[in-house]
């Protein structure tokens, strides 16, 4: 299929731009921008929580049937970003991140799992580990879709 000629140079000049920009580092991945924050440990939380996901946001993506007892599931909820960020901070602080997902989420769940399943049994939602894990993650994925819009704004 033949493109028009103004379609072909505007991906070619995207990608020549994305190159430049890696080239000069002027994108940073979430991780990237953690082990950046890591140096800090207490300047860089209050950092990692001002670009963190509101609560409220996210108890309407997690938990949408739970409007009557949101107070419950915030609380769950910023207790799993609060761990999440806590963690990938010591992380990026002891410089070791590629392969440690796994770590990262035994670390998360043996902070929060109790906690957040009794805060959730309170609230009339029903979870075990697998559930809480996958909550965890999708905490994990809403962050880095956020620190993705944030670094190209």
């Amino acid at each position: 299929m033949k493109g028009n000629g103004k379609s072909e140079y505007g991906v070619l000049r995207c990608a020549q731009n994305n190159r430049q920009q890696q080239a000069a580092g002027g994108w940073m991945s979430f991780l990237s921008v953690l082990e950046a924050v890591g140096t800090g440990f207490e300047k860089g939380l209050k950092w990692a929580v001002t670009y963190a996901v509101p609560v409220e946001k996210l108890v309407g993506l997690l938990f949408p049937a739970a409007a009557p007892v949101a107070n419950e599931v915030a609380d769950a909820t910023s207790l799993i970003q609060t761990a999440v960020l806590l963690v990938e901070q010591k992380y990026a602080a002891s410089g070791v991140q590629s392969g440690t997902g796994a770590q990262k989420l035994a670390e998360v769940l043996l902070l929060t799992e109790s906690t957040v399943t009794a805060l959730l049994a309170k609230a009339g939602i029903t979870v075990d580990a697998t559930y809480v894990a996958n909550v965890v993650s999708a905490v994990v994925a809403i962050l880095n879709v956020q620190q993705a819009q944030t670094a190209t704004a």
